[in-house]
């Protein structure tokens, strides 16, 4: 055979990874190829396949009778939407997608570009684990990709995608990387399966029960999306990228925006009369970013608070909001930490944040307290103190106690802090501060409950109002709500060229 039409067979191999049947077999399970999912997410034409002849080195229990171009994984750079990207796929047709010693070699071969060259990762993942031939040498391979991944946290967005199975020591680097998604019903986590959970445990559960995109999305909040199948994840990638940097050394891309009238007077009948009746905060923020551009992060998880992207005037921010509809919009375990990694990552990669304030407080209770609701509402607090973006904050309704402080008060950095003539600014609610404050004269009244209820609006008419917040300069400005995009879409311009000087020093130490 010539050089050339060696070189054309090789070539050919390596496009039909295990061949044709297993090729089948992957479509019958509704999934895309390696090679198909890389053609969804890139700019058509784009794609520069790396590593294209890479072959394993194992020589034991019969493997080198089996030998196929790529080893089980696709590596390369391409475009999205015109910006360079890095990629890796893994191949399921392979070798169940297993990582040996030279899959893991072109991985870190990608990274370490991806690195050097200041653009994303993205890794569509789809295997079975460690390959067990290999022994020792394919659990390096794992913690050699486990240590780029910690390398290039904060440098470089880290996007993973998971496409299928990823157990055991396969989960660690999708769980280092910014964001998860995952398919429903074809792809599952874990770090132990059904059959371990059921010799150790005795519990009965499904790789879907135990791991799957809905329980992921829901209860553990591993992932950051559950997408219906492959092609909505691939265009969520698609999407996410649009919001964030290609480093951290960079901004944003701004999109075109053309000004028009940015009074919302939806917003003035937003907040109900009622102080304890629940509403929406998405909404508020509906109306206050720019049109369809809110992409909600978390959607399924820790509902009481609501963080996502989305642009004003063109620009890309993160949004931060408590949400009265679920659970009175109170802070708890769960929404800490979802606030904390998000607002981290906008930190990271220069994204502006806005933080819509209606929190009653912290959740009460023996489950929280014992669960460390201490450190993990401290998460929080650490993030938004840390983060140098332009911060702006927006009290629509209760800040309350605590909580207060931790929603970018003007005391832990905030650089503008608006609230809207709604906003109670207090130490806590009315009804419990008029029971400890006036406790003997409500005790010594003819008519307790009345004298209570009269102690109550009292404590209410002096502090649950905005106003005395704004005398001392921790509100900025109390706005109506229907000003509230035009003072945003001004007060992100004004600060776009921040500058914070922190203290030296190697790193912070996050209460984790």
């Amino acid at each position: 055979m010539d050089k050339v039409s060696l070189l054309k067979q090789k070539a050919e191999a390596a496009m039909l990874g295990g061949g044709e049947k297993r090729i089948e077999s992957q479509h019958k399970k509704g999934k895309l190829t390696a090679r198909e999912r890389l053609q969804l997410l890139l700019d058509e034409g784009s794609f520069e396949e790396i590593g294209m002849l890479v072959t394993h080195r194992s020589r034991d229990f019969g493997m080198e009778k089996e030998v196929y171009m790529g080893d089980g994984v696709v590596t390369g750079y391409g475009t999205v939407n015109g910006r360079l990207v890095y990629v890796f796929s893994q191949d399921f047709t392979v070798f169940g997608g297993s990582l040996s010693e030279t899959h893991a070699e072109k991985i870190c071969k990608i990274m370490d570009l991806a690195m050097q060259n200041g653009a994303p990762v993205i890794g569509l993942n789809d295997s079975g684990g460690a390959r067990i031939q290999e022994g020792v040498v394919s659990l390096g391979g794992y913690a050699d990709i486990f240590y780029r991944n910690v390398k290039a946290s904060g440098v470089i967005p880290q996007i993973s995608a998971i496409m299928g199975p990823c157990a055991g020591g396969a989960v660690y680097s999708p769980a280092i990387t910014d964001f998860i998604m995952m398919v429903e019903h074809t792809s599952y986590m874990f770090v132990t399966g059904p059959n371990v959970v059921k010799t150790v445990t005795h519990e009965n559960v499904t790789s879907e029960e135990l791991g799957g995109a809905h329980t992921h999305a829901s209860k553990s909040g591993v992932t950051h999306f559950a997408l219906a199948n492959e092609v909505e994840c691939i265009e969520r990638i698609k999407q996410l990228l649009s919001y964030m940097p290609q480093n951290c050394e960079e901004d944003a891309p701004m999109y075109a925006y053309e000004a028009g009238d940015e009074k919302r007077t939806k917003l003035n009948g937003v907040v109900p009369d009622n102080p304890n009746q629940p509403y929406d905060i998405k909404e508020v923020i509906e109306e206050v970013v720019d049109a369809d551009s809110f992409l909600e992060v978390h959607k399924d998880y820790a509902e009481n608070i609501v963080v996502g992207f989305a642009r004003i005037a063109g620009r890309s921010i993160g949004v931060v909001a408590n949400q009265p509809a679920s659970l009175a919009g109170v802070l708890d375990i769960n929404s800490s930490k979802k606030g904390a990694r998000f607002v981290r990552f906008c930190d990271a990669f220069n994204i502006p944040l806005l933080v819509l304030v209606d929190v009653p407080g912290f959740l009460p209770g023996t489950d929280q307290e014992w669960n460390g609701i201490i450190i993990n509402g401290a998460k929080l607090l650490y993030a938004l103190s840390e983060a140098t973006v332009p911060k702006v904050t927006v009290i629509t309704r209760k800040a309350y106690g605590g909580a207060y402080d931790v929603m970018n008060s003007k005391h832990i950095g905030a650089d503008l802090n608006y609230a809207w003539p709604s906003a109670e600014i207090a130490v806590m609610g009315a009804k419990g501060a008029a029971e400890i404050i006036f406790k003997k004269d409500i005790s010594e009244a003819q008519d307790p409950a009345a004298k209570w209820k009269e102690k109550e609006m009292e404590y209410m008419d002096k502090f649950a109002n905005p106003y005395g917040a704004a005398a001392r300069g921790f509100i900025d400005e109390v706005i109506m709500p229907e000003d509230t995009r035009a003072k945003l879409i001004k007060a992100f311009k004004m600060l776009e060229h921040k500058v914070a000087v922190m203290p030296k020093r190697k790193h912070g130490n996050i209460p984790l």
